[in-house]
């Protein structure tokens, strides 16, 4: 993809000769990019946008100022508008519930330093269940269905700690689930009747398995984890088909949540890897798709696959062919936040806030959506006490620290970032069964060069007619879209503009005249005809 600089009719060039050279003001040039949609060549159908109550509802959700928690409720959930038009939240569509292990009730003697990273088990020691447990993770939620969320998910870190081997939330080491042999079953039943008891859509048992979780050389963890093996993770699966099945329950199993995308397509020798052959390819192994109850669905984390350009496409693009190779399951991308330095530009420490990270986020949505044809993407932490970049909604001590993010256990402040309105860009605007369609940027798309300069994905709703484009701009020039193939209700969009001053600011654009603010995301949402 090329810019096109050109000069418009109400822009001035001014152009200042100095011998034989000629220098042109870059600040009022606008790039031009020629975009063309084609309506009847469709991709994937969009499942879902969502994030996970991971670590912090446990206390946020018990805090005792309602107004508060609903400020955050409203930021993640709310598909209300305010009277300027912006949207009041970004309108997640899935929600995913951690179901904890238990390290929380072993305290200090959990062996998991921070106390925010430890979580309660609804099955006590002598069998029991407490629905009183969780108490903040079940107001979160409750909150998100009020508001309309449509899936809800539950997904483990670790299996009770009274089934593990070694009696703890994270392993003692090997790659093997942190499972004790007999304890299969009792671990189906657990989960299962966790998913009954809280009408969840969706069980996804194991995460990040091809990650050690062992304790590090003071003997301690940072938080609740197992490895486990492509075996483990196919005896779990078939297990929780079983029981379910026997339960009658409307709950089904999605499964994966790989720790990097490359072990959907390699590392088959670390026995955690080769996980889309492994699983779905034709073998002497029974198809994961086959069983009942479970979703022909594999989901991956987009971590450590971004930097640079040229790694974050190509990844995406080998990934989606080989799906289709092995019977085309789908793909969720079911975990991502900014984690440690990319590429020098980004880094998970400190907190950072701002449209730049914004844009990044955008940037991977958009890849993972139009490259790797994930049907549903969701974020990591959706409530962040810490000083780290990988939350949607912050909160800070009532005193407005957050170094020490303890101060925040029974009251606090809220407040927003870019990385949620970034996300609301997609969130609130893409809605469950959208169909993405094709869209070309200038003469020859070339998703290398696009993801350093301007980005652009469409989808609609057959149904309502609804068109939907996100377009990103990377660069710090307006960029205009003459758009090509297709004809809107009164030749208008709403416009709605994530900027470093913007908050999915809401206008009115004529379908003619669409301009990208410098450094912004925008979602463009008309009616075809």
């Amino acid at each position: 993809m090329k810019l096109f600089y050109k000069a418009a009719l109400f822009t001035l060039l001014i152009l200042t000769s100095l011998g034989s050279k000629v220098i042109v003001s870059k600040s009022l040039l606008r790039a031009s990019v020629p975009i063309t949609l084609d309506l009847k060549k469709e991709f994937q159908t969009i499942h879902s946008f969502g994030a996970s109550d991971c670590w912090s509802a446990k206390f946020i959700g018990t805090w005792q100022n309602e107004a508060k928690k609903n400020q955050v409720a409203d930021l993640l959930f709310s598909l209300d508008t305010l009277s300027t038009g912006q949207p009041k939240g970004i309108g997640l569509s899935l929600w995913r519930m951690n179901i904890g292990a238990g390290s929380y009730e072993q305290k200090d003697s959990s062996l998991i330093t921070d106390e925010w990273r430890r979580e309660a088990c609804f099955l006590t020691p002598d069998g029991r269940y407490d629905w009183s447990k969780q108490a903040g993770s079940q107001w979160f939620l409750q909150a998100a269905r009020r508001r309309g969320v449509r899936y809800t998910l539950g997904f483990t870190n670790s299996p009770p700690v009274q089934m593990t081997r070694n009696g703890k939330a994270f392993s003692a080491g090997g790659k093997a689930f942190n499972l004790k042999p007999a304890a299969l079953t009792p671990f189906a039943d657990f989960l299962v009747t966790v998913a009954n008891h809280f009408q969840l859509d969706y069980l996804s048992p194991i995460n990040e398995p091809q990650w050690d979780w062992t304790a590090g050389k003071n003997g301690k963890a940072n938080q609740e984890g197992s490895p486990a093996e492509n075996k483990d993770i196919a005896d779990v699966t078939s297990a929780l088909s079983a029981k379910l099945v026997a339960s009658n329950a409307k709950t089904t199993v999605v499964t994966g949540e790989a720790g990097q995308l490359n072990y959907l397509y390699e590392k088959a020798e670390s026995g955690r890897g080769d996980q889309l052959d492994y699983f779905f390819a034709k073998s002497e192994r029974p198809a994961l798709i086959k069983l009942p109850r479970v979703e022909p669905i594999w989901t991956y984390h987009s971590y450590f696959t971004t930097c640079g350009d040229s790694t974050l496409v190509a990844m995406r693009r080998k990934t989606a062919q080989l799906a289709k190779t092995v019977g085309n399951p789908m793909l969720w991308q079911s975990e991502f936040g900014v984690l440690g330095d990319i590429c020098g530009n980004y880094n998970g420490s400190p907190r950072h806030t701002d449209i730049k990270y914004g844009l990044y986020v955008a940037k991977v949505i958009h890849n993972d959506l139009a490259v790797a044809n994930v049907t549903s993407w969701q974020w990591w932490l959706a409530i962040n006490p810490y000083n780290y970049s990988d939350g949607l909604v912050y909160i800070n001590g009532p005193d407005g620290t957050y170094q020490k993010h303890d101060n925040a256990r029974q009251d606090g402040q809220v407040l927003d970032s870019k990385q949620l309105w970034a996300f609301g860009n997609y969130a609130r605007f893409v809605r469950p069964g959208m169909k993405r369609i094709d869209v070309r940027l200038g003469t020859t798309s070339d998703p290398v060069a696009e993801a350093s300069q301007c980005m652009v994905s469409a989808y609609k709703d057959p149904v309502r007619k609804q068109l939907v484009l996100v377009c990103i701009n990377l660069t710090p020039n307006p960029i205009a879209l003459p758009i090509s193939g297709v004809r809107v209700k009164q030749n208008r969009f709403a416009s709605y503009t994530t900027t470093d001053t913007k908050s999915l600011a809401k206008s009115t654009v004529s379908a003619n005249q669409i301009q990208l603010e410098p450094t912004s995301v925008v979602t463009l949402v008309g009616t075809y005809q």
